[in-house]
């Protein structure tokens, strides 16, 4: 039996050593997890879209701080198709509501009851039909999450009437997007795990073997609420990194499942005692589960050179899910195994499936991806130009976007705040203007902000301006606009406030508002990009370094990355922008897409492409450094992870799916983006690009200069797979072919 003197080998001896112990902790764990953890839907944020240090949101603290917090921060729409407003049945409803509304969460409201209204005042909150009103309500909350705390009680009350009642406006919007996103995605998980184990028993060919991966995903869903809910005390964690990490987390710990599940049956399947077996699974597999991991991992740290908090939490968020996902898949799963031991292939399907789909024997010279390596290798110029083309024709949709921001249109259309909101616009002569909020900082005299506010007025998009209050060093200017607060004309009417001369006597004015927000969102993601790109890019060629022992397999596999995820990103915006997936999956085009989802999509998307490299080309690199020869090795390694890798895909891309299914537009655009990404990458990537251009480089594939050869010698990660067992001739010979190709 060989030894495992390394330190995956002696974890996985330890663990099984220890099994009982690792499982019993496990048992207390989840139990402490499923009661405490699945608790951190009280700790989350429902917001965090905004650049925190952008001039919008200076605006608005100065503004809160200096002047109170102003606005409509919920609109309650009153409809009956019955009656008219000014019917005393009509007015007695709304009326109620406006006696009883709730003092200490509800600053201020207006109703088209009071007296003292203008009729044009009175006006603008009655309906051109004179069937419906609305009431704008200003929360007293100090902070916007105290306002979205606040939300429920006044909520409940507002919709406390015998009319039809929907409520609407920016804290309504929020709260039903993340009330939805975490009902949706708890229906994902409930959806996908029965098919999962279908999916797993099928691949494996028996229930004990399909379950032990499906067992990893579901401790990873407990355990990653519990980090994340650790991660809430130490900072702001969004909702949205609870719907997004947990359900990678899970697709991620099943694919980790299956990888250690296939080499420890077939180490079994080599006559190994169980002990070797989990000590040569993690030692091999695990090692290379661990580094596969760390890929992601860094792909999630991306995400933390964003200022907007949804990004940062859901880097923190991924990064945890992540490192719980490698604990559980090499000390839970391998403790799991020692006990399943031999019983791995017990209760076998009784149908002609074959006896292993994704282990056993791989004959090197017959099979499905063997034939295919083989086949793109005889032409690899005509593949790769073949493929090459498609990609950079789906990348072509990029050209084509238009950057937006998250409202209420990425609600589905039977909504209440959606219905609410898009009301105001549709039925109510001026509640459906968008405003702008300027900051006017400094002394000005009152003719000098007056003439300030006319010239506002008068810009292109402008439909008013005034001056809406001042106090000691700052004043409050609004500038009304019709239209959406990401069209083109209202991105110019911000570009125009801000370039416009602030009055005499202020020296300075900043601008805020949604609109004013949108733009700073969009210009904080570009800046932040380059930073982003280089230090992904960066530790990604560092790692693929150690794993393969090249320099020109890492700079060919960030390369293909990045062209792959051009391709799938080129889709995602002609699929939900441009609506070419609309009728398909029931939602409402938005003509934008909002630049979060994108940057989510691209970061996780070239995580998990270089995670699958990494599992291929290791086993590529081992089988040229046991045969030297180039053409074979990639036939080989393809022939021995291929189906193990688009098992992988298949599973993950159900998770992914799942999520997509969500009514919600955004979760749709992340989970089918993200399907694409998989789908795009495990087949035209990983199955013809990835031959054809190692044939193409031939020896330079394994080129590296002697100065860094000592490195990868004492710290390369590449898997040993049998080269305990290869003949000691071979191994001299497959030496030699190394030194010649500069290995």
């Amino acid at each position: 039996m060989p030894t495992h003197t390394g330190l995956f080998g002696r974890l996985g001896l330890g663990t099984h050593r220890f099994r009982w112990a690792v499982l019993a902790a496990t048992a207390l764990f989840a139990v402490f997890a499923g009661v405490w953890g699945s608790g951190v839907f009280s700790d989350v944020s429902e917001s965090g879209f905004e650049d925190p240090g952008s001039e919008s949101a200076r605006a608005t603290r100065v503004l809160e701080e200096e002047l109170g917090h102003d606005g409509a921060d919920v609109v309650a729409v009153y409809r009956s198709d019955e009656l008219k407003v000014d019917n005393p049945t009509f007015a007695a409803a709304v009326q109620r509501v406006a006696d009883d509304m709730p003092e200490d969460t509800v600053a201020d409201f207006d109703t088209y009851l009071e007296e003292g209204l203008s009729e044009t005042e009175r006006g603008m909150l009655v309906s051109e039909d004179m069937h419906a009103v609305y009431i704008p309500v200003t929360l007293s909350g100090q902070t916007h999450a105290d306002r979205l705390q606040q939300y429920e009680e006044v909520a409940d009350h507002l919709s406390s009437s015998n009319l039809e009642v929907h409520l609407g406006g920016p804290i309504a919007v929020e709260h039903e997007l993340s009330e939805a996103a975490e009902r949706d995605v708890v229906r994902a998980e409930i959806i996908t795990m029965p098919i999962l184990l279908v999916l797993l028993v099928l691949i494996f060919g028996g229930l004990v073997a399909g379950m032990v991966p499906l067992a990893v995903g579901g401790l990873a869903i407990l355990g990653s609420l519990t980090l994340l809910r650790v991660l809430t005390h130490v900072t702001d964690v969004s909702v949205f990194a609870i719907n997004v990490s947990t359900i990678l987390g899970l697709g991620l710990a099943i694919d980790y499942g299956l990888f250690m599940v296939n080499r420890f049956r077939e180490e079994l399947g080599r006559g190994r005692g169980l002990a070797a077996a989990v000590g040569r699974t993690v030692d091999t597999a695990g090692r290379t589960v661990a580094f596969s991991g760390v890929t992601v991992g860094i792909a999630f740290a991306g995400l933390l050179f964003f200022p907007q908090p949804i990004l940062k939490s859901i880097g923190w968020g991924g990064i945890a899910v992540v490192l719980f996902d490698l604990l559980a898949a090499l000390v839970f799963l391998p403790a799991l195994m020692s006990v399943v031991g031999h019983r791995i292939d017990r209760l076998r399907l009784p149908l002609p499936l074959p006896r292993r789909t994704v282990t056993g024997t791989v004959h090197e010279n017959a099979g499905f991806w063997w034939r295919l390596a083989r086949t793109v290798m005889r032409g690899p110029a005509v593949s790769l130009v073949a493929v090459g083309g498609v990609l950079l024709v789906f990348s072509s949709g990029l050209s084509s976007t238009e950057l937006g921001s998250t409202d209420q249109r990425y609600l589905p259309s039977d909504a209440g705040s959606r219905i609410a909101t898009e009301a105001l616009a549709e039925d109510f002569p001026a509640g459906g203007l968008g405003r702008l909020d300027v900051a006017v900082l400094g002394d000005p005299a009152d003719e000098a902000l007056e003439e300030y506010a006319e010239r506002l007025g008068d810009l292109p998009g402008a439909s008013l301006a005034r001056v809406e209050r001042t106090g000691d060093g700052v004043a409050h200017v609004m500038v009304a606009y019709q239209g959406a607060s990401d069209s083109p004309e209202v991105a110019r009417l911000v570009s125009d406030v801000r370039g416009e001369p602030v009055p005499e006597g202020a020296r300075e004015s900043l601008v805020g508002g949604v609109a004013a927000m949108q733009q700073d969102n969009v210009a904080a993601i570009v800046d932040a990009a380059p930073m982003t790109v280089g230090f992904i890019a960066a530790a990604t060629l560092a790692l693929l370094f150690l794993a393969f022992g090249s320099v020109v397999l890492p700079v060919k596999a960030v390369l293909m990355g990045a062209l792959s995820l051009g391709a799938s990103l080129g889709v995602v915006v002609w699929g939900f922008q441009e609506g070419g997936f609309a009728g398909l999956l029931g939602f409402d085009a938005v003509g934008t897409i909002d630049p979060t989802y994108l940057v989510l999509i691209t970061i996780v998307a070239f995580g998990l492409a270089m995670d699958y490299e990494l599992f291929l080309l290791s086993r590529v690199r081992e089988e040229y450094l046991r045969t030297g020869d180039n053409i074979r090795s990639v036939a080989a390694g393809l022939q021995h992870t291929g189906q193990i890798i688009t098992s992988a895909a298949i599973l993950l891309m159900v998770v992914l799916l799942a999520m997509g299914t969500s009514d919600l537009l955004f979760l749709k655009i992340i989970g089918i983006g993200l399907a694409i990404a998989v789908l795009v990458d495990a087949t035209l990537v990983r199955a013809v690009m990835v031959p054809a251009t190692m044939r193409l480089l031939g020896g330079a594939n394994w080129w590296l200069p002697r100065p860094l050869r000592w490195l990868h010698d004492r710290i390369g990660i590449s898997e040993g797979g049998d080269a305990d067992e290869v003949p000691e001739a071979a191994r001299e010979a497959g030496e030699g072919r190394r030194v010649r190709a500069g290995v």
